[in-house]
């Protein structure tokens, strides 16, 4: 260990602190001019502060862990919080049919590379997982246009509930199955437990939860603070019977939906956990890229990266054309459905690194450093894509199916409120 090294790896805490929040503080500013998600630069500064460059911040530092752990629970709650019951109520036969086609061409796409890649079945059914969701990224330039009630937009947001919710079910089972080998029984009563989860948060937290603000919820302070605690009953009540945290952040984010739509307490909750605690998740997901490591997946393992990023694109693309054809819908919204459907960011990186993270009694990872590595680069060449397509789309729809507020110029992606998935979103 050289010098440098070694005075970077003895910097006091407050120090790699202060760094690590002026990084926080410039990213968002650089991925706009740059016109990329934050999150990539999230991720780009963890690189380069973390273990394998200049290692500034150690990889088992127990705040940062801490604080990204936290910011992935947010993440998924965040995600639930932003789904549009109300769109999914008002279409919600056409949206279960393009959720299931939309995850089930990817999953089945995934998992037959995972095969032909060498990955064993459970590994192979969680690639394919790994690429059935997606993150509503490119949403806010819709909504700037003002289509989001297009009945294509209103069925692919109502899509997003099943692809996310299956695609968190299908890893909890892989998990479980991976540390302690398959058996059905087990299966059967694993089912169960997902079933009735599902039914004691969205129903059960939904109904307590509201009587709960209703009864403590008079101030932000208190709201904001509730808020937090239903998001950690429900992680905690996931892992106590072997499920992931962030299915119940989720499913948190869904049952409370209604009551906190309109409370300044999410708003506060959102501004804490977008400038602090999500970029620590993604930033710590940095931590984990060897550049060397990386650069040598992208070159030695070409075949097996191209392979999950035009499965994914053509299989999305697949889905939206099917339904779209069938329904009657425009090449225009068929675009849109396609390109609102590209991104893999929320649930596909947290999914990933829990998959990474699982060792089995032998010491296996459930997938490795080249899966991650191939993922990590689906999350930035979607991220890209979605948006770019999206804005494409938006502008071949015909004047007369406009809205009258739109003669403006269509948001660029990353631009002002056009390009955030969330209010001030480090996945913008």
């Amino acid at each position: 260990m050289d010098l440098q090294t070694a005075a970077t790896l003895n910097l006091p805490p407050m120090t790699r602190f202060a760094i690590t929040l002026f990084l926080v503080l410039v990213i968002p500013s650089l991925t706009r001019r740059l016109r990329i998600p934050s999150c990539v630069g999230f991720i780009a500064a963890g690189v380069l502060i973390g273990p394998h460059v200049l290692n500034i911040v150690p990889q088992h530092a127990a705040v940062a862990n801490f604080f990204a752990e936290l910011g992935k629970l947010l993440l998924m709650f965040f995600v639930g919080l932003e789904v549009d019951l109300r769109q999914f109520s008002a279409s919600w036969s056409r949206s279960l049919s393009f959720g299931l086609l939309t995850f089930a061409l990817p999953m089945a796409a995934g998992t037959a590379i995972g095969v032909e890649f060498g990955y064993d079945p459970i590994a192979s059914i969680l690639i394919g997982s790994l690429i059935a969701s997606h993150t509503l990224i490119a949403y806010p330039i819709v909504e700037a246009s003002h289509q989001v009630t297009r009945p294509s937009v209103t069925v692919t947001v109502g899509a997003t509930i099943l692809t996310d919710i299956l695609s968190l079910l299908v890893l909890t089972m892989c998990v479980t199955t991976f540390k302690s080998g398959f058996d059905a029984l087990g299966l059967v009563i694993q089912l169960g437990e997902l079933i009735a989860f599902i039914l004691v948060i969205v129903v059960g937290l939904g109904t307590v939860g509201k009587r709960l603000f209703d009864r403590f919820g008079q101030t932000d302070d208190a709201a904001f603070t509730l808020l937090l605690v239903i998001v950690s009953i429900a992680a905690t009540l996931a892992e106590l019977i072997q499920l992931e945290g962030i299915l119940g952040a989720f499913l948190a984010g869904l049952a409370v939906n209604a009551a906190v739509r309109a409370s300044p307490a999410k708003e506060k909750l959102q501004f804490l956990g977008n400038v602090l605690f999500i970029p620590a998740f993604f930033i710590v997901t940095g931590f984990l890229i060897d550049v060397r490591m990386f650069l040598a997946t992208l070159v030695g393992n070409t075949p097996m990266v191209l392979a999950i990023v035009l499965g994914l694109v053509a299989t999305k693309w697949s889905a939206a054309e099917i339904v779209g054809r069938i329904w009657g819908f425009t090449l225009a919204d068929r675009g849109l459905m396609a390109s609102l459907t590209l991104p893999q960011v929320a649930a596909t990186l947290a999914a990933a690194l829990v998959g990474f993270q699982t060792v089995n009694a032998t010491g296996h990872q459930l997938i490795d450093q080249a899966m991650l590595n191939t993922i990590l680069v689906l999350v930035v060449a979607t991220s890209l894509l979605g948006p770019i397509v999206t804005q494409r789309f938006l502008r071949q729809l015909p004047v007369s199916m406009r809205s009258p507020g739109d003669s403006a110029p269509i948001a660029e992606a990353g631009d002002g409120p056009g390009g955030s998935a969330l209010p001030h979103s480090p996945l913008r």
